[in-house]
């Protein structure tokens, strides 16, 4: 049969693409691009009025600056380049956050970094050895300030060890906002060195729980989903519920740990840090368990990528009942000789073949009601949710995996 999306016209699949867009991402693109277009449109480049200036916040008090620079551009390269930027990296955090939590947090990173930014500000300007006074007369305009804080929490979120700059080379992923940084500031002119540095400041600041006083709780957001005023936007199918993103993803919140001052105050702090500094040795560690990123860590390294297939393959055979075990399934769900002895009587606890040749899921242990009606919120049906988190040993992260790939 031939592929309707290959033989699709442009305009075709430049809808799907758009509608594969969560809500709040695609309105911040319009957003910024009516603006653009208007200010275009009716020859306004005055800039300087509604850019975020130093000088002007500190003298006069104009904090709506704070704001309004994020959402105006200078060129239609600069709005274009962020835009194309800002798709990928807020729709990935729009699905795990919701939509009315990521508009949260945009505002909260715009307003940490407008701090950050006058603070850097005024003590380089001031300084007694060397003042560079201009830092407080400097025009900061753009989204790139949030970008570059979205970019610091996805890569937290997602893992990874590495990250490709522009497809050209790799980096380790714990540098890759500062090689951005380095390589815009050498390849672009006008570029505000300050601003770009301040959004990663205030990205790790962020993910290292400095915040988490800040961020409300579930009520709160489902508090304003349920409000008569945003019942049209809910309604809306890209519209992505708070209660409804990837709960193995969690961002922090204030609920998620015990008390707003242990984040500033425990190890956690020290342990976060340290974690992004350089290591000697390639001797993989236990993870330690993180309140802000519940679920399993996964490790790299040849034995923990083999460990990790053999998760896939076993859960999959576990919600697929239909499908008979053949023998290749079983040695790749044992893993053969290459997973330790304690690796083997995990896969051994989860897999059990019956008489008739099916997998039969054993419980490893009892999933409790409110991580089955999380994954209930999400449309699974409450059959599938037991066998997944069964499967998953209690990980919503890898129920969700599974859950999604039966889906596909």
């Amino acid at each position: 049969m031939p592929n309707i999306v290959s033989e699709a016209g442009l305009q075709t699949r430049a809808g799907q693409w758009w509608d594969s867009i969560p809500f709040l991402t695609s309105a911040v693109v319009i957003v910024c691009g009516v603006i653009y277009l208007i200010c275009l449109l009716i020859g306004y480049d005055s800039f300087y009025e509604v850019c975020f200036l130093p000088e002007a916040i500190v003298s006069h008090f104009q904090v709506y600056r704070i704001y309004t620079s994020i959402i105006f551009h200078g060129s239609l390269l600069h709005v274009l380049f962020n835009m194309l930027a800002l798709v990928p990296l807020g729709s990935e955090l729009e699905r795990i956050m919701g939509s009315i939590r990521l508009l949260y947090t945009i505002i909260l990173l715009a307003t940490s970094n407008a701090i950050f930014h006058l603070i850097i500000a005024l003590v380089v300007a001031h300084n007694p050895f060397h003042p560079f006074e201009h830092l407080m007369n400097e025009c900061a305009i753009g989204f790139s300030g949030i970008l570059f804080s979205m970019i610091v929490i996805e890569t937290s979120l997602s893992g990874v060890q590495s990250r490709s700059v522009f497809g050209l080379f790799n980096v380790p992923a714990k540098w890759y906002a500062f090689i951005l940084l380095v390589v815009f500031q050498l390849l672009m002119t006008n570029v505000s060195l300050l601003g770009h540095l301040c959004g990663i400041l205030s990205g790790f600041a962020y993910t290292f729980g400095l915040f988490n006083f800040l961020i409300p709780g579930p009520s709160f957001y489902t508090a304003i989903e349920s409000s008569s005023w945003l019942a049209s936007c809910v309604r809306r199918p890209k519209f992505i519920l708070c209660s409804g993103g990837n709960p193995s993803a969690y961002i922090p919140t204030y609920t998620a740990q015990n008390s707003s001052s242990s984040a500033l105050f425990s190890g956690n702090i020290w342990r976060n840090l340290s974690s992004w500094m350089p290591q000697r040795g390639t001797t993989a560690q236990p993870a330690q368990d993180d309140p802000r990123f519940p679920g399993r860590g996964r490790t790299l390294g040849s034995v923990q990528n083999t460990a990790v297939n053999s998760d896939s393959n076993l859960q999959a055979r576990l919600l697929d009942n239909s499908r008979p075990t053949s023998p290749s399934d079983i040695a790749a769900g044992g893993a053969g000789e290459r997973l330790s002895n304690e690796r083997r009587l995990q896969v051994n606890d989860a897999v059990a073949v019956g008489a008739g040749g099916y997998p039969l899921p054993q419980m490893p242990q009892v999933a409790s009601e409110e991580q089955i009606q999380k994954l209930l919120s999400m449309g699974f049906e409450r059959t599938q949710v037991e066998v997944a988190i069964a499967a998953a040993d209690g990980d919503l992260n890898v129920a969700v995996e599974i859950l999604m790939s039966q889906q596909g």
